[in-house]
């Protein structure tokens, strides 16, 4: 049957990332060649994939036994339900326009054909994320998407910059990745396997397990089994999907380049958290306070994420944190039961978050690589295609109406809404949120495409739109902000969240949290005009009035500066003291003192050795008559 051919989905990418490996030194500036046809390829198996299961059908697919130790058997399988099938096509479609636009934004680049083979190894490795079966499996390609974003954020990596950038989206996401493989322990240990079926069957008879944290001290703390397993996997999402408090990565991210920011941002690392969370709902679900952490840390960081990007002015940081924010808005649904909505927001949101960042790349090629939108404006006539997908991406990312957003974040806020009082409270910051979204999108919009031209004058003559392989994945991604609020997705993913709200939404609430939600943007964007447009004074002077918040939101709250002074500056000064007071003064030394030990027997030896026979005989005879001596006394 034709869904034999689901196996080849994920093993395209990775033959383009090994052919490319071994060949990019001679393809070179052809290396696209290869990489583009292999994701549009999986990307129309994705397509099969699709269709085998949009009746509801669920495919489970074995390969090969990986480990078998007594109780404990590795498979590696493949698993394809609805939500792994949006996901595909997410990951597919995504991945697919930013190797197309790649071809354009990275051409004369030193590492054009190292850049495709990665993206190529990221997509394979998101894809088979997406497909596991197992926990094991699930790990294995949690890292893998790691280690592809420590390679593509530090991609020039001659600069200082995307090498720290590179490194801390390393180290943060080892510390979210600790607790998550202290999880997947402990789901063995309580459930005997690591195969998702079995233990989602077993999980409602476990609900009452606990496990002993005192254990080998002699006991006395225990805690429920379920609500440590959530826990300890949530903290791998945390990092991975930049939630508080392990945000502090993701806009260091900007430091590769653009298309790597897209796929990053839209579909694949930081999408997987939320994925993960959605995909073992029949754990969280039996866990009431793992799943109010969640949702509190869902709510905090869409609400922090927002008021960094009111201030900042890289144009690629604005977007950043608007992932941030968007992504603590699924995180919340996905902690308020809502599974579907998070789901929901977090597909539109691929579309157009990647339309918005690569309508950022194409105004940094424009503008010879200047990031900081203080110094563009008024390139909205010369850049007329950037310009006008730029706009739909903001409306749908500030859920305009009619556009993809307002479809998700409606329906986001609403599952919210019902999901008790906490749900209110957060549902509630979460319309307040919107109306920063709002604002902060067209800030974006308005200082780097309306007024007067703040470009470089050595370059502003040479502004223009850019190539076909750039500006026509724009175009696709616009569409897809608008048409994929119209696709029926919350219908299509409830059988695999039978307990969680989705599809049509009707009454008082539903009504008025539309209204709410809808006027909040509106007041957004217009607050924007106002401030960045009609008086452009006004931001100057509520930053005077309001300079101690200003200066927060600038610095991101100081959270980075609040790490180096509690982990970074005492590490680096531990080291320092082991370097001198250890490594050099005792074990240097002990091995030098060794060193210097034969030194000086060899020199004392060598004074016996002077070549002269006259010596050697002088000392056969005295050593002689010290034994000689020796015998006769003794």
């Amino acid at each position: 049957m034709l869904y034999a051919l689901i196996p080849l989905l994920p093993l395209l990418p990775l033959l383009a990332f090994v052919v490319l490996s071994f060949a990019g030194h001679v393809l070179k500036e052809r290396a696209h060649l290869i990489a583009v046809p292999a994701v549009w390829l999986s990307f129309l198996l994705s397509l099969l994939a699709f269709s085998e299961v949009v009746g509801g059908r669920v495919l489970e697919i074995p390969l090969y036994t990986w480990a078998a130790s007594g109780d404990l058997t590795i498979r590696l399988g493949l698993y394809v339900d609805q939500l792994t099938a949006a996901m595909l096509l997410l990951v597919t479609i995504v991945s697919g326009l930013v190797h197309v636009y790649t071809i354009g934004y990275m051409h004369g680049e030193p590492g054009y054909a190292r850049f495709f083979a990665n993206i190529a190894l990221f997509t394979f490795s998101m894809l088979m994320l997406v497909m596991s079966d197992n926990f094991v499996q699930l790990f294995v390609f949690w890292e893998a998407v790691g280690l592809c974003s420590y390679l593509l954020i530090g991609h020039w990596y001659e600069r200082r910059s995307a090498r720290a950038a590179a490194t801390k989206a390393f180290i943060v996401n080892r510390v979210g990745d600790f607790g998550f493989l202290l999880g997947i322990l402990l789901v063995f240990v309580v459930f005997g396997t690591l195969q998702y079926q079995p233990v989602f069957a077993e999980a409602a008879n476990q609900a009452g397990a606990v496990v002993d944290l005192l254990g080998a001290f002699g006991g006395g703390w225990e805690v429920s089994a379920m609500t440590l397993i959530c826990l300890l996997l949530f903290v791998g999402a945390v990092g991975k999907s930049a939630q508080v408090p392990l945000h502090v990565w993701l806009p260091d991210a900007m430091e590769g380049p653009t298309p790597i920011s897209a796929l990053i941002h839209a579909a694949t690392m930081v999408t997987a958290g939320v994925f993960m969370v959605a995909r073992l709902a029949p754990l969280y679900n039996l866990s009431p306070a793992a799943m109010t952490v969640v949702a509190i840390v869902g709510g905090l960081t869409m609400f922090v994420g927002a008021t960094i990007a009111l201030t900042q002015n890289d144009i690629k940081r604005v977007v950043a944190y608007s992932t941030l924010s968007q992504l603590g808005y699924m995180m919340m649904a996905c902690g308020l039961g809502g599974y579907v909505a998070g789901i929901y927001h977090l597909l539109t949101h691929g579309a157009f978050k990647a339309l918005l960042f690569l309508g950022c790349g194409s105004v940094i090629l424009a503008v010879h690589h200047e990031q900081d939108m203080q110094r563009m404006g008024g390139l909205k006539d010369k850049m007329p295609v950037t310009y006008w997908t730029f706009i739909i991406g903001s409306l749908a990312l500030a859920g305009f109406p009619l556009t993809a957003g307002f479809f998700s974040k409606d329906e986001l806020l609403l599952s919210a809404w019902n999901a008790g009082m906490l749900g209110q409270v957060l549902a509630v910051a979460g319309i307040l949120t919107a109306g920063l979204t709002a604002f902060y999108s067209f800030r974006l919009v308005f200082v780097t495409f309306w007024g007067e031209s703040r470009v470089n004058p050595r370059h502003v003559n040479h502004v223009h739109e850019q190539s076909s392989v750039v500006t026509v994945p724009l175009l696709v991604l616009a569409v897809l902000s608008i048409v994929t609020g119209y696709l029926g997705i919350p219908e299509f993913l409830q059988p695999v969240f039978p307990g969680s709200e989705g599809g049509e939404h009707h009454g008082a609430a539903a009504t008025g949290i539309m209204l709410a939600a809808t006027l909040a943007g509106v007041f957004g964007i217009a607050a924007a005009y106002v401030f960045y447009v009609k008086s452009p004074a006004l931001p100057e002077l509520l930053m005077n009035q309001w300079h101690t918040l200003y200066r927060g939101s600038l610095n991101k709250w100081y959270v980075d500066e609040a790490y180096d002074k509690a982990f970074v500056n005492p590490t680096f000064t531990l080291a320092e003291r082991m370097w001198k007071k250890v490594d050099v003064a005792i074990i240097d030394n002990a091995v030098n003192g060794v060193a210097r030990g034969f030194a000086w027997w060899g020199w004392m030896a060598r004074l016996i050795q002077t070549g002269e026979t006259q010596n050697y005989a002088l000392s056969m005879a005295m050593g002689a008559v010290i034994i000689l001596t020796a015998y006769l006394l003794f």
